[in-house]
């Protein structure tokens, strides 16, 4: 490029209307060099340049997926059409079209027998086990640490109670790794092998019964994940790897690859991911105490980022408070928000930005953060107009965060909006006058404010409140991350357990407990058919 900012920060129509007709034509063409290059820049994707897929934004990625489906619709419906025309019609086709279409191919299909015509397009292969396919047991023989006996109490048909001296047949058995905790007296892990034996008893009424392990089957909230006693990987073990996978951010080979190299346990993929999505069924009856805890809080923290579901844009949504912090994927619609906090079923304060989802709610605080930012951006506009108007609000906004940090350590006299009342006033106007503004952004920061006015200055009367969304901001960085490195999730299911999952690890953390060894006792209690641990207190 040929002109800098410096030079362009210079030049306005003042300037040009002032140039010769010589001047101007050369500057055109400087410009229309510069432009060009600028969208030649701009155009620059994974597809057509080096850039990395990564740095991409999520909803232009939806997009590409959407013309990509778009297209394989398009294809799907012609093959349709062609298969769903009858024979006769397609050689009457194909010669009609003879002179322009090379269709020989055609005729001769139409005109073979039924059993030589071409087999339905088939469906493309989806990933891992095939059903169907031959299935492989474990070839890994760990070494067994502990037994674990199970006899049967009572007799399910007459329920006489069985003793010692009835007799005691093992009928099956299976192990289960589990992990021994490290502590300052003795660091390190330690995998625990148990062996379970499960026994039957014969009753002298002549019924057999057997002891089992519990085993619940796929509900409607998360079909396809059961509940079960019967697990290789043991509690400790799944809370492990879900550690791994959401704190660590390893992909499930990179977690394969862990527990082989590290604790000498070998896992398949699939078991691994068995175990997340187990471990998430176990936390998701949480979801209610979680929604609780968000709408009895004084202040809550809300925001959104993108998120992709195979593909498909979604948004996911963060709401933190002082002791809980709660995410969903969803829509970026409003219908979220109504269903989690309600036109009035929340009490307290809303730190938000400007989304307007959000106005719903009176008592409602703006992020001062955005619009620092945004005045910011303003300030190095190339725009002498929006230049000013940009440092006036930087200036007044600044002033006002002072004003309001010494409000907190020293009460002032009268209320911060009455001190402050001459200030509010002009630059009212100022806002008022800029709306009207060619420039885009000067003209959307100017309606910003004066659409969200009395909630963005609702914190000079109550100082006490915050001035950014940080916490909800800081909440969701983590996330963002991986969001970056596993591109989201692939179905509905899997937004479910990771949102879940979220949540318990980032309600723990706020609360200062060790989410991992919750999560454990979660999974053994649902595991056993109890109800799931309450939260863990708040630690003050």
């Amino acid at each position: 490029m040929k002109l800098s900012d410096y030079d362009l920060r210079q030049i306005d129509e003042e300037r040009i209307n002032h140039l010769s007709e010589t001047a101007v034509k050369n500057l055109s063409i400087t410009l229309l060099n510069d432009l060009k290059e600028a969208r030649e820049r701009l155009n620059q994707n994974s597809k057509n340049s080096s850039i990395p897929p990564s740095s991409e934004a999520p909803w232009d990625k939806a997009s590409k997926f959407e013309d990509e489906k778009k297209a394989n619709e398009s294809s799907n419906n012609i093959e349709a059409i062609a298969e769903a025309i009858p024979a006769d019609k397609q050689a009457l086709a194909s010669d009609c079209c003879s002179d322009e279409i090379d269709t020989p191919s055609l005729a001769k299909e139409s005109s073979a027998p039924a059993t030589q015509q071409a087999s339905p397009r088939e469906l493309p292969r989806k990933p891992g086990k095939q059903s169907g396919a031959q299935g492989f047991g474990r070839e890994q023989k760990i070494t067994v640490h502990l037994q674990n006996h199970h006899y049967p109490n009572e007799c399910v048909l007459c329920n006489a109670v069985f003793n010692a001296s009835h007799s005691r047949v093992a009928y099956t058995a299976f192990d289960t790794l589990t992990l021994k905790w490290g502590d300052l007296i003795q660091p390190g892990i330690e995998v625990v092998n148990t062996r379970h034996t499960y026994y039957e008893s014969a009753c002298p009424c002549g019924h057999t019964t057997q002891a089992a392990p519990l085993r619940q089957p796929p509900d409607s909230l998360l079909p396809g994940v059961e509940l079960s006693q019967w697990r290789l990987i043991g509690s400790s073990l799944a809370a492990l790897i879900v550690c791994l996978s959401f704190r660590m951010r390893l992909s499930r080979p990179r977690i394969r690859e862990f527990l082989h190299d590290w604790l000498g346990i070998t896992l398949s993929v699939g078991s691994i991911n068995k175990a997340i999505h187990e471990s998430g069924r176990a936390a998701m009856p949480l979801e209610n105490e979680l929604l609780e805890e968000v709408l009895k809080s004084d202040l809550l923290h809300v925001d959104e980022t993108p998120w992709q579901q195979k593909g498909d844009l979604f948004w996911l949504w963060v709401f933190v408070s002082s002791s809980v912090a709660v995410f969903w994927i969803s829509s970026r619609a409003g219908d979220l928000i109504n269903r989690i906090l309600g036109k009035n079923a929340y009490k307290g304060w809303l730190m938000s930005d400007g989304y307007r989802v959000y106005r719903q709610f009176l008592k409602r605080i703006r992020c001062w953060a955005h619009l620092v930012r945004k005045a910011r951006g303003l300030t190095e506009s190339y725009d002498k107009e929006s230049q000013a108007f940009g440092k006036e609000t930087l200036d007044f906004l600044n002033s006002l965060i002072a004003a309001i940090k010494n409000a907190r350590e020293t009460p002032p006299d009268k209320p911060l909006s009455e001190r402050y009342q001459d200030q509010l006033i002009s630059y009212r106007q100022a806002c008022e006058q800029m709306k009207s503004s060619s420039h885009k952004k000067t003209h959307e920061l100017a309606v910003e404010m004066l659409n969200d006015w009395d909630v963005i200055f609702t914190v000079l009367d109550h100082p006490h409140l915050p001035l950014t969304n940080n916490e909800a901001e800081r909440a969701l960085r983590h996330w963002v991350i991986l969001r970056r490195i596993s591109y989201g999730t692939r179905t509905e299911q899997g937004s479910r357990i990771f949102a879940i999952l979220a949540s318990v690890i980032e309600t723990c953390r706020i609360r200062q407990q060790c989410p991992w060894r919750y999560l454990e006792s979660v999974i053994d209690y649902r595991r056993a058919g109890f109800h799931a641990l309450p939260l863990p207190a708040v630690i003050s």
